[in-house]
């Protein structure tokens, strides 16, 4: 049988000091329902004893929850060693299990609390003792756990010797400043495993030298009993343990144990977080990040469709989410090829070709191109084929200033003659008409007339990649459409321009 591991999650707690993080009584209800019921943790610390009215009041509608539905031993607080004002607040809560801040560094207890360890251990016996006495369970952090390793491993034992003669149900092993590296995680945690089989150790990781998941990994193959994690590797200073990256790499690399997460609903419990955190996950944060199960490069989409070469055992259906293949300056024809399939539409290989460079020009300017935009560079570059370019636009300016008419300024050449004009208008589109009718007046030529005039973006589609403008026109022969496409919505009227140019 595998061994089991179990996950507590702190987001609540934990994750929410993180600067300017505040989640609201019903945020809370919200996440702690999501992280038991549909992540399947097996644990949730949501709140500090003592810290506000409106954490009190959260914690009660938790617990009210959780008593209703057959969780409230999996709901967990922090408390303190305080003579007993942490267990009244947990009373009156609803709460039944504590996880008691103590001191697990010499250090801390010296120049902190300025208390000896036999004072410090007869304080929190009596907390222990009360809060049994009032059907709360224990579990005990040791605060600044790693530098007690480093430093003062003694204190430790001698600490550990005292606890395992308590009634406490788990032991936390914070890393509190993130210093830790996986030699010294396996070393420390194995250390104490062997010296103390029976006792149930949590491994709680920082990040602050990106060294959070890595030291998780060691922890398992160390033996550890359970793990604290938080969504989006919410936290203070760099955060903790991100829980996504934790699970992924538990599954792959430690398959002799097991743990309940389900994987699935991992993206969408994290972009909840998200919203109601207001921090925003890195678009490369791996698994929940925007980005990171979209292929960019041309090469990479190539070499997905034999036998998926660029594939990794992150699948992103594993955690409820799609492969992407972005479009963009490096895309090739493969990437295209692959969005065009999702939208059922298929080209030959010229019009490919043309399509391919259309979006590696967008990409050359930063534009971000979208599948949903494909079918509108496909109608603008297949169109622009169906007639000779005898008229060009060469060149314009457009001027757009405060108490002045907008004026434009343009060069276009007519089979190969180039004029320019100079004019005024009610806009810079309608100045640059004023301008072209300039031209045409010289070459005793006659413009259509505009009747209708429409913008629009791709649905689904960045505002800023690419807008359609349609023209319609009226020679008095005929009526007709002329479609422009670009970033910016005057430039795409100017194409849809040099279109009906070139069809009359």
């Amino acid at each position: 049988m595998k061994r089991k591991i179990e996950i507590m999650d702190t987001t609540l707690r934990d994750g929410e000091q993180t600067s300017g993080v505040s989640f609201s009584i019903s945020e809370k209800l919200t996440i702690s329902q999501l992280l038991l019921e549909e992540l399947h943790v097996d644990r949730v610390e949501v709140a500090s004893a003592r810290v506000s009215d409106g954490e009190f009041q959260a914690v009660q509608a938790i617990t009210k929850w959780a008593q209703e539905n057959g969780h409230i031993d999996r709901i967990e607080v922090l408390s303190f060693v305080d003579n007993g004002v942490s267990i009244d607040w947990m009373i009156k809560a609803g709460v039944k299990v504590q996880n008691l801040l103590t001191k697990g560094s010499l250090n801390h207890l010296t120049h902190q609390l300025k208390k000896t360890p036999a004072q410090h251990f007869e304080e929190i016996r009596h907390v222990i003792n009360l809060a049994t006495s009032n059907g709360i369970a224990t579990n005990v952090y040791l605060e600044d756990w790693s530098n007690g390793m480093r430093n003062s491993p003694e204190y430790v034992i001698q600490f550990l010797d005292f606890l395992a003669a308590q009634n406490v149900k788990r032991i936390l092993l914070p890393d509190t400043l993130g210093i830790l590296t996986p030699v010294e995680t396996q070393r420390f945690i194995a250390e104490l495993l062997e010296k103390y089989p029976d006792t149930h150790f949590d491994f709680h990781a920082h990040n602050d030298y990106d060294l959070g998941t890595a030291n998780v990994l060691e922890a398992v193959k160390a033996g550890i009993n359970g793990l604290h994690l938080t969504i989006n590797g919410m936290g203070e200073r760099a955060g903790n343990a991100a829980l996504a990256s934790a699970i992924a790499v538990i599954k792959d690399f430690a398959k002799e144990v097991d743990i309940s997460v389900r994987e699935s609903s991992i993206y969408k419990v994290s972009k909840l977080v998200e919203t109601f955190s207001g921090v925003r996950i890195p678009t490369n944060k791996p698994i929940v990040g925007d980005n990171v199960f979209t292929q960019t490069a041309g090469i990479h989409a190539d070499g997905d469709n034999k036998n998926n070469l660029y594939f990794n055992d992150l699948l992103p259906e594993r955690f409820g989410r799609k492969r992407q293949y972005a479009l963009g300056k490096t895309s090739g024809k493969a990437n295209i090829e692959k969005n065009l399939l999702e939208l059922g539409l298929k080209l030959n290989d010229e019009d490919l070709k043309k399509v391919t460079q259309r979006v590696i020009e967008l990409g050359d300017k930063k534009e971000t191109v979208t599948k949903e935009d494909l079918p509108y560079i496909i109608s603008d570059v297949l169109d622009s084929s169906l007639y000779e370019q005898k008229i060009i636009v060469d060149s314009y300016v457009l001027t757009n200033a405060m108490g002045l008419r907008p004026s434009a300024t343009i060069a276009v050449s007519i089979e190969g003659e180039q004029f320019e004009a100079n004019a005024q208008g009610d806009g810079q589109f309608d100045a640059f008409m004023n301008a072209l009718t300039k031209v045409y007046t010289k070459k005793k030529l006659k413009l259509p007339a505009l009747i209708d005039y429409t913008v629009r973006i791709a649905p689904g589609s960045n505002s800023d990649a690419l807008c359609e403008t349609i023209i319609t026109w009226d020679t008095q022969a005929k009526i007709f459409i002329t479609r422009g496409l670009d970033s910016d919505q005057t430039v795409s009227a100017i194409k849809a321009t040099q279109k009906m140019l070139n069809i009359i």
